[in-house]
């Protein structure tokens, strides 16, 4: 599967687990964001909780949500 080019990745850490499956997420530049499960993380169960270490993806037209791609 091919990796979207125009992406940005950035790290951060959670800040707050919010309902549905969503997390506030506090990026390395103390901007803060709302981020959702990328799909490989909620096929295999990938529990995350407050205080963990994330890799988020951002779209370079909207910086205020994002996709968790990787829990460190």
């Amino acid at each position: 599967m091919a990796k979207k080019s125009n992406v940005l990745e950035v790290r951060g850490t959670i800040e707050e687990m919010l309902p549905g499956a969503k997390f506030r997420v506090r990026l390395e530049n103390d901007h803060e964001m709302i981020a959702y499960l990328g799909g490989k993380l909620r096929r295999f169960r990938i529990m995350l909780s407050v205080g963990d270490e994330v890799k988020v993806e951002l779209s370079p037209y909207d910086l205020k949500n994002g996709r968790i791609t990787y829990r460190f």
